[in-house]
């Protein structure tokens, strides 16, 4: 099977339900509107305070319910962002492959431990000074 043959099947796959429930909650929660509903129900529980006397049960329902949403989209924004991210890293190791003249040894390089990106990254930053330096007019500073 070539890799063009894998790369067909996966992309047919029809994603799990966690990344089809998580893909839902993260466009849901990115939204003006869930903002403003949020904020709404915040304001709904700071005006019912005189009402219930600002006491004990009255705080637990808004700590306890932002503590539980707070814990779920932790893992739903970190669901979101690795797969943001792999997808991106697809996307430039494809333009690498088939750039004419582009480093493919440059490809994956998230697998690579700090020190190793570290030093590829002041290689660059080298380079970026080199060509700046070069195409700056003669007396210019």
């Amino acid at each position: 099977m070539t890799s063009d043959q894998r790369l067909s099947g996966a992309l047919g796959r029809r994603a799990s339900l966690f990344t089809r429930l998580s893909q839902a909650v993260s466009r849901w929660a990115g939204k003006p509107a869930t903002f403003f509903a949020a904020a709404g129900l915040i304001v709904v529980w700071a005006v019912s305070g005189p009402v219930f006397g600002f006491n004990d049960t009255w705080q637990l329902v808004i700590n306890t319910s932002t503590t539980i949403v707070t814990f779920l989209m932790v893992f739903i924004i970190q669901n979101s962002q690795n797969r943001d991210t792999a997808a991106i890293q697809i996307k430039l190791d494809e333009l690498l492959s088939k750039v004419e003249g582009a480093r493919q040894e440059l490809m994956d390089l998230e697998e690579l431990d700090e020190s190793r990106l570290e030093a590829i990254r002041e290689d660059f930053q080298r380079r970026a000074r080199t060509a700046r330096d070069q195409d700056r007019p003669d007396g210019a500073g």
